[in-house]
């Protein structure tokens, strides 16, 4: 496997401005009121959070809201005083013993996953033991032989909710983001048994070894199933399927990065969330879409009509065309998953344009 530098240097590295055209380069007032717009959402924010320093009682809304502050170009800290520590407290509050970060039985996956992830972004060295334990939490989570899943079986090296529930993309690729983030060794086992699970949630009939595989390229929402009919690929869907690939160290070079990339300049939206009813997880695809380009590392994307997309200028101007008046931002289409939850889309929506402001 690939190693984590490799991986890093291929998806992450900054492109010299030099080398950018006028047209690869973000629009300067585009750039002017994303910042504006980030800062009118993380405003929202703060008028939201509670007193005990959570978000909607929550701690994966908690620790989206908090990792907005933090990565932010602002430089958010602890140092700024409680609307930042305390919901660093209030995560802590919901430390377990088994090393998951949740207030539920349900989601402790997700919730792990973005509590260790903020926790990282903080940069105290005090959470390093939450940290590491709630990986070993996530890492326990895998289906494999342990659990009698041999790797011919469809749901090998996936990772679900927490409890007893099936395996699905969208729930290893917030573990794998979360590992990453928090530097698991690029050796670890899990990350070739993960790729196993990626895989066979593509529809990419070259590597993916299901019977049920087409050759779009896309993803779907877990081998053989998405929400939006049968193995239907959709955008967040294959935004996070590339996401994990890029994590678990594969480059452009390998075929199912590439075929997603391909699945993505065919189905180019920002309108809605390609393949998905009645724009059922819009935000879930803001965000995604926000970080895969960013980890791509190309500021423009050619759609298989030729027409070139500067990826940061057009999510921008979508972004600034919905957001409320209040600053926040809702899936006024559907509330499904959550989005009907003000906090929960704004703090998606501010971490996408902290990776539309952090990116030359």
């Amino acid at each position: 496997m690939k190693t984590l530098f490799k991986s890093f240097l291929i998806a992450t590295l900054l492109l010299p401005m030099g080398l950018l055209t006028a047209g690869e380069m973000m629009n300067p007032e585009l750039l002017n009121r994303a910042k504006r717009a980030a800062d009118d959402g993380l405003r929202y924010l703060r008028e939201q959070q509670a007193e005990d320093g959570s978000w909607s009682k929550s701690v994966g809304v908690t620790a989206l809201a908090l990792h907005a502050y933090l990565e932010n170009r602002r430089g958010y800290n602890e140092s700024d005083g409680p609307f930042i520590t305390r919901p660093i407290a209030f995560l802590l509050s919901h430390v377990n013993e088994d090393g998951s970060i949740s207030e539920t039985n349900h989601n402790r996956n997700y919730n792990t996953a973005v509590a260790i992830t903020a926790l990282q972004a903080t940069n105290n060295p005090e959470y390093a033991k939450v940290i590491r334990n709630g990986q070993q939490f996530i890492k326990g989570l895998q289906l494999d032989q342990r659990q009698g899943y041999e790797p011919n079986h469809k749901y090998y090296g996936g990772v679900g909710y927490g409890g007893d529930e099936r395996p699905d993309l969208s729930n290893i690729y917030m573990a794998l983001e979360s590992l990453r983030a928090t530097s698991l060794d690029s050796s670890d086992p899990l990350w070739e048994k993960a790729l196993v699970f990626v895989s066979r949630s593509q529809n990419h009939s070259e590597t993916n070894d299901q019977a049920w595989a087409t050759d779009d390229g896309g993803f779907a929402y877990m081998p053989g199933y998405s929400p939006h009919g049968e193995a239907v690929s959709y955008g967040g869907m294959t935004h996070a399927g590339l996401l994990s690939l890029l994590f678990a160290g594969m480059d452009r070079n390998d075929p199912r990065v590439s075929a997603a990339y391909d699945w993505i300049r065919a189905n180019y939206t920002l309108e809605t969330n390609p393949g998905a009813k009645k724009n059922q997880g819009l935000f879930y695809y803001y965000n995604a879409f926000a970080k895969s380009m960013h980890a791509y590392g190309e500021p423009e994307i050619t759609d298989t009509a030729g027409i070139k997309h500067n990826w940061r200028n057009d999510l921008t101007r979508r972004l600034l065309a919905i957001q409320e008046k209040d600053g926040a931002w809702i899936n006024r289409d559907s509330p499904k998953w959550w989005e009907g939850n003000k906090n929960l889309c704004t703090a998606w929506v501010v971490i996408a344009l902290n990776h539309v402001i952090n990116t030359p």
